[in-house]
């Protein structure tokens, strides 16, 4: 394991907040189609993200309360860990179930595995249309060019990757900031001082993957703060 993973985080500037609204607000619809949204949900479980993983897995499986009024997003939890150990279960359309996936995880040292990540997100994609793929971690130690090219692929199906980064390890928001802008998504830090910030913007991926824009925007006019911001992007 790499030793720029035990760098401490920052917390993250109201700037890279805004600049992640913004991207999601430029974001392509979903067609309405009447289907359910489809959403991947995929984190990285190596041995650094352990202090902050019961914090993360409670602000994760929150946020999917908020399209229960949009009929629910159809979500398949993915992770990676230890010694080239990928795991992704299936769909499912309950956030409790959702929330008792990711509790059952542990942490366990190991090199990323994102790679395998972007490489399922692109074979569940051409099975069934996939509105969006969000990735949490914290480091990367893959090769970039071949990360952004999996990226660039995602993109050409539509499929934007939402990258939330604990920490501000540089190799990592480097490689983060070119994965999303290559797919069409968006990236942002957080750290542990975030949660509600983080509980947020996680929402406003969910719920934009279940209803679009127009749902994304009703939700920012309810909850304010930072999510508030989407209004005047979509109005503009």
């Amino acid at each position: 394991m790499s030793d720029r993973k035990r760098q401490l985080p920052t917390r993250s500037s109201q700037a890279d907040v805004d600049a992640f609204l913004r991207k999601v607000a430029a974001t392509p619809a979903r067609p309405a189609d009447g289907r359910r949204g489809r959403l991947i949900f995929s984190m990285d479980a190596t041995a650094s993200r352990e202090p902050s993983w019961d914090q993360a897995c409670r602000i994760q499986g929150e946020m999917f309360s908020e399209t229960a009024a949009l009929g629910g997003l159809e979500t398949q939890l993915c992770w990676y860990r230890g010694f080239g150990e990928f795991h992704a279960d299936t769909w499912s359309t309950d956030a409790q179930t959702l929330l008792r996936q990711m509790t059952g995880v542990f942490c366990l040292g190991g090199t990323t595995q994102i790679g395998k990540v972007l490489a399922h997100a692109l074979r569940e994609s051409k099975k069934q249309k996939v509105d969006a793929l969000v990735f949490v971690g914290d480091c990367m130690e893959e090769n970039v060019d071949s990360l952004c090219h999996q990226a660039g692929e995602l993109g050409l199906l539509g499929v934007p990757v939402f990258v939330f980064q604990e920490g501000q390890e540089p190799t990592a928001e480097r490689a983060f900031a070119q994965i999303a802008r290559l797919s069409g998504g968006a990236h942002c830090r957080f750290d542990a001082g975030s949660a509600r910030q983080l509980k947020d913007l996680l929402s406003a991926v969910a719920v934009f993957a279940a209803g679009g824009r127009r749902a994304l925007a009703d939700f920012s006019d309810k909850r304010g703060g930072a999510v508030k911001l989407l209004t005047r992007q979509l109005r503009g």
